[in-house]
């Protein structure tokens, strides 16, 4: 009799488990006020652009609510996933990266646009491919490091596999072309290599051979060399290559302190070019003033900080997968944000990354969403694990 009520009770307990979702609250805290602040800066930078275009004022901000509904409809789904599972479909999905990003050059079913082309065309929407191929670069290589961790750590044949195929995914991309989505994805990968064990020679080889490839890229290309000689000195044209900062400039410069007040920005009103998407920091900038620029940078600074702890926890359970993947994450976004309010402020010459969780836009936005609900699961199933080391029981089967 009592051994039937210990696995009554045993089982109520594991239903328990079931039903509850272990939550970071900074975490969120910090994700849900960045998606509050951004969608009240796209409203407020994007008004005049709907009335304009389109004889509609809310036409970007309905429009950008929708982003915003069904990415988090899709972060739900990402947290309820078990990540398993996302470990083993891995190197599928980089296949289906490197043929999406072949798609965008067939005529009929890529768009192009300013000359790039970096978009699907879905009939009710536009997907920009590179967003997508980004979160799968992350999921991909986190897998492989996780299966083959001793081949990484003791051969250079294993510290070359993985990086074949984003090796094209790379040369695609730069063909389109989107070098800031390359330079993203590079980058987050040799963060995660390191971090996944590979060696210091192989490291550091990988970083001079990157170095390498980006200024090649640079040296041949026109446009992207006039972006850094505009970028150098934007007042030397500041009517042409170097109208887009300087603009930004004066948008900073305006904002002073506190800033002239939500809705008060002038620079936005056909001054500033893409003043929802890439230069929305500016317009912050100029209505929020320093203060509200600081707040966002500290946002990001606890939405970083709490992926690298998720990363540490998992880490310290041997969750080798979860580890590499909240790192991977966390860098991303880390990165991208960082490079996206440095290119606001003309410390770095512009790359037309978009300011994660804030800007206006689709693709970004959906799949942003999306890593937020990937880095919740993270969290809950670190929280599952230790539950049972502490407990001394089974390893939980995630549900």
């Amino acid at each position: 009799m009592s051994e039937v009520m210990m696995n009554n009770a045993a089982f109520e307990q594991a239903v328990e488990r079931r039903h509850h979702y272990y939550i970071d609250a900074g975490f969120m805290f910090a994700a849900i006020s960045l998606l509050c602040l951004g969608y009240i800066m796209v409203v407020s930078s994007s008004l005049h652009l709907g009335e304009r275009a389109f004889q509609n004022a809310a036409y970007y901000p309905l429009r950008q609510l929708a982003h915003i509904g069904v990415g988090l409809l899709l972060a739900y789904i990402a947290a309820r996933v078990p990540l398993k599972i996302w470990e083993q479909i891995g190197p599928n999905l980089i296949l289906v990266a490197i043929v999406l990003l072949i798609l965008v050059f067939i005529p009929g079913i890529g768009v192009k646009v300013n000359g790039s082309y970096r978009w699907i065309d879905l009939g009710v929407a536009r997907l920009q491919i590179s967003e997508l191929v980004k979160l799968i670069s992350v999921l991909y290589i986190a897998g492989f490091l996780t299966r083959h961790v001793v081949v990484v750590r003791e051969s250079m044949k294993g510290f070359i596999r993985p990086l074949l195929p984003l090796g094209i995914i790379m040369g695609l991309l730069v063909a389109e072309p989107d070098f800031g989505a390359s330079f993203v994805i590079g980058f987050t990968v040799i963060c995660m290599m390191f971090l996944g064990g590979a060696r210091w020679i192989e490291f550091i080889t990988l970083v001079l051979m990157s170095v390498g490839l980006v200024v090649l890229a640079i040296v041949t290309s026109n446009y992207r060399m006039e972006r850094v000689t505009a970028f150098l000195d934007p007042w030397a044209d500041p009517l042409d290559s170097g109208f887009q900062l300087v603009q930004s400039f004066i948008a900073f410069g305006r904002g002073e302190w506190v800033g002239v007040g939500l809705g008060g920005s002038i620079q936005k009103l056909f001054y500033l070019p893409e003043a929802h998407t890439d230069f929305i920091f500016a317009v912050m900038g100029e209505e929020l003033g320093l203060l509200g620029s600081c707040v966002v940078i500290l946002l990001f600074g606890l939405f970083i900080w709490r992926a690298f702890q998720m990363g540490i926890a998992a880490e310290r359970l041997n969750l080798r997968f979860c580890s590499l993947l909240a790192y991977g994450l966390g860098t991303w976004v880390g990165l991208q944000a960082f490079v996206n309010i440095a290119v606001n402020l003309g410390a770095l010459p512009t790359k037309g990354l978009t300011l994660p969780y804030m800007s206006y836009g689709g693709s970004s936005m959906i799949v942003m969403c999306f890593v937020l609900g990937l880095l919740c699961r993270i969290h809950h199933e670190t929280k599952l694990c230790l539950e049972d080391k502490m407990k001394q029981r089974r390893p939980w089967q995630y549900a």
